[in-house]
């Protein structure tokens, strides 16, 4: 048996200048940083004594199959069907956070399942290898429209600025601050549900359908990573991180009509009102979490305000998708 833990993520500046499309041809940069939020996943060889060959467990709903096309669930599907098992799978899923809410959690999910099955084999592979290896079964096998900023996240772990270059090279650039700069910066941070789901694949899909004309508003998303970069390592006011947040969430919903709609907005309104700086929705938009900059001073009655929605409290964490739990499997049955 064994278990992995993979982090979530938060992405402030540079989402939609990782999707290949645009970074093969003008180089993406992304500004991101996972957190204290995780997604595990416990999986064994199944035992030989069921009707099924593989069980999988998720949410609420349970797969029992014998086939590779049967699997429902596309990340278990492909990711399967990429490594070639030739043995049945009992899997369980659980996570801190619901799935669909702009926090990366479906290549969270790759990425740790990839962990756990070259764990199952008695094999570790490096964070490079795990990154690009479940942006592969994304975009290639499962064929989602999705970027390379979210399964580099997951398996790196940490406060990145990450870069994604025309050649289809991806580098990771530790973010090099003292920690009671991070800590500044975390304590103005707050993420709040919006109280909805989405699926992020559909609002990719037609932010790619139009990316030709959006090329400036990536170009200004872009240039927000170095800017915020300089604002952080200059030890310049924390707030102008904020207001830059305001910034990159204007250009973020020019992209598409489905990024946003009239609640996010009055949401968004609500928290500038209640003392936010700024902030974005963070993912592909649609719903999910919102990500507000708020002065640590105004951050009780911000939370009071916003009462009748969820607000999270997090930490910024620097593991990366990791093996928490091991044990070598025996044998079921003795000739």
């Amino acid at each position: 048996m064994i278990i992995t833990r993979t982090p979530l993520r938060i992405s402030f500046f540079g989402g939609g200048t990782d999707l290949p499309d645009y970074y093969k041809k003008f180089g993406g940069e992304v500004l991101s940083t996972t957190i204290d939020k995780y997604l595990y996943i416990t999986c064994r060889r199944m035992p030989p004594f069921w009707e099924y060959k593989d069980r999988f467990v998720y949410g609420s709903k349970t797969e029992e199959v014998s086939n590779i096309d049967e699997i429902e669930h596309p990340a278990i599907r492909e990711t399967l069907r990429y490594m070639n098992l030739d043995y049945g799978l009992d899997l369980h899923y659980n996570t801190d956070i619901p799935a669909r809410s702009g926090i990366g959690s479906s290549s969270s999910f790759t990425v740790g399942l990839l962990n756990a099955l070259y764990g199952l084999n008695g094999r570790i592979i490096s964070k490079q290898e795990l990154a690009m290896q479940a942006i592969h079964i994304e975009q290639d096998f499962i064929k989602e429209a999705v970027g390379s900023q979210d399964q580099t996240a997951a398996a790196y772990g940490g406060f990145n600025h990450i870069v994604f270059k025309e050649n289809g090279d991806i580098e990771v650039r530790p973010m090099t601050l003292p920690p009671e700069r991070l800590k500044d910066l975390n304590d103005h941070l707050l993420l709040v549900f919006t109280g909805f789901q989405r699926f992020a694949k559909n609002i990719e899909k037609s932010k790619i359908q139009t990316l030709g004309a959006h090329y400036p508003n990536l170009g200004k998303m872009k240039a927000y990573v170095r800017q915020a970069i300089e604002i952080l390592d200059s030890g310049r006011d924390i707030c102008e991180f904020g207001a830059l947040l305001n910034d990159t969430w204007k250009e973020k919903k020019a992209l598409s009509d489905k990024v946003s709609d009239r609640q996010i907005d009055e949401m968004y309104q609500m928290g500038i009102q209640q003392g936010a700086i700024g902030g974005k929705l963070l993912g592909a938009g649609g719903g999910g979490f919102m990500l507000f900059f708020v002065e640590p001073s105004k951050r009780e009655n911000f939370i009071k305000r916003f009462a009748n929605y969820i607000c999270v409290p997090f930490g910024f964490e620097d593991s990366g998708s990791q093996i928490i739990y091991y044990r070598p499997d025996k044998e079921m049955i003795i000739n």
